[in-house]
């Protein structure tokens, strides 16, 4: 992601800083049940300004947390946030790849929502944190999916018609991966309504109050192609899916015996 993207993309979340079609308080009932004692050790793959990190430990004071982002922008709101609320001895942020990120430690809460992305899809996702997940872990993942198939308009928004499954295809793959689903949450229409209008609308306001700023013109341009693809093109056609999953046991390789 480019330096303007990077920008105006946190400019967007401003007033959504969640950055996906989810509800506070859906957020804090995910973050209650992956979170049960309260002194888990929590990582966000793709963790933007770490919203969902600075949720977690404000409430759980035995809580520590890793983000790991490549927004610069993201990251230094979050940095300011974290450090506002007191929780900089526990909450620290990395700006690197998600994808190339390793710690001495494993972690027993694991998120990756809305950057699956980051990792080429779902699939690559889950196993990216597996290596991350302590034995017993939750990993919180959020995907789209296709709550109908996509038409014409919102593959013309720049979606691939592979791109996604339907619900049921997509918790299969979790299921083929060996992972078990403990719980999951389908955005609302109205979730995603909340979360595509203040996209849009905190980069156009942004824009219109800063018309000297030179990327004030790409902003409002930006935000107008947005919600043009969204009101047209995937508004109740693409889903999003938040699961929480534990890992099965995998099956012991089986060994056979050459007799001679």
């Amino acid at each position: 992601m480019d330096r303007l993207r990077q920008k105006l993309s946190t400019i967007a979340h401003g007033d959504h800083p969640i950055a996906g079609p989810l509800h506070e308080s859906t957020v804090r009932d995910l973050l209650d049940l992956a979170l049960p004692h309260g002194d888990e050790r929590v990582l966000d793959l793709g963790c933007g300004e770490g919203a969902w990190l600075l949720r977690a430990a404000a409430e759980r004071p035995g809580v520590r947390a890793d983000g790991v982002d490549v927004n610069e922008w993201a990251l230094d709101i979050g940095r300011e946030r974290i450090a506002a609320a007191g929780l900089a001895d526990r909450v620290a942020l990395h700006q690197e790849d998600a994808t190339a990120y390793s710690a001495p430690n494993q972690y027993d809460v694991v998120l990756c929502v809305g950057a699956t992305h980051a990792f080429g899809g779902l699939l690559p996702t889950l196993e990216a944190a597996r290596k991350h997940l302590a034995p017993g872990g939750t990993l919180i993942v959020g995907d789209g999916f296709w709550e109908k198939a996509p038409g014409p308009e919102t593959l013309r928004a720049g979606f691939a018609e592979d791109e996604f499954m339907s619900l049921s295809n997509t918790v299969d793959q979790a299921l083929l991966d060996q992972w078990i689903p403990v719980h999951g949450h389908v955005s609302s229409l109205a979730e995603w309504d909340a979360y595509e209008w203040a996209w849009t609308g905190t980069l156009s306001r942004w824009a219109l109050d800063n018309p000297g700023d030179p990327d004030s013109a790409e902003a409002l341009q930006t935000a107008a192609q947005h919600r043009e693809e969204w009101l047209r093109g995937y508004r109740g056609t693409l889903g999003f899916l938040t699961l929480l999953l534990r890992q099965a046991a995998r099956p012991e390789p089986q060994h056979t015996l050459f007799r001679h």
